[in-house]
């Protein structure tokens, strides 16, 4: 008598979860939805970005502008740097080169001015 309750009670919870329930609907027609496409794209497919595209569009970015306008301005400030140490080491050799003109041109006028009173 209790195998004939059990399999009874059991023939019942097996009707009653085996009933057709109605699918869920997980994307409702009120919701929001994106977009955009989600799905993952495979390198080789069709719509993959190449890797000149993601270098263009890393170039657009603005922190990539940023930086190369702070070289730009790194570079144009040695190059003036450069520019002045040039000119001070011109303007340096040059005074030398009058010294030593001056020193060259003085025995020579001592040298005649000697002759002269002999």
């Amino acid at each position: 008598m209790k195998n004939a309750i059990f399999t009874g009670l059991a023939f019942v919870f097996s009707l009653a979860s085996c009933t057709r329930k109605e699918p869920v609907d997980l994307y409702p027609a009120d919701s929001p939805r994106a977009q955009y496409d989600t799905a993952a794209v495979d390198s080789f497919s069709n719509g993959a970005v190449s890797v000149d595209i993601a270098r263009q569009i890393r170039m657009s970015s603005r922190a990539y502008q940023d930086s190369v306008k702070e070289a730009i301005r790194l570079q144009q400030e040695e190059k003036k740097l450069r520019e002045e140490l040039e000119k001070e080491n011109r303007n340096k050799a040059d005074e030398e080169k009058k010294k030593a003109d001056q020193e060259k041109q003085k025995p020579a006028g001592e040298a005649a001015a000697e002759t002269k009173t002999d």
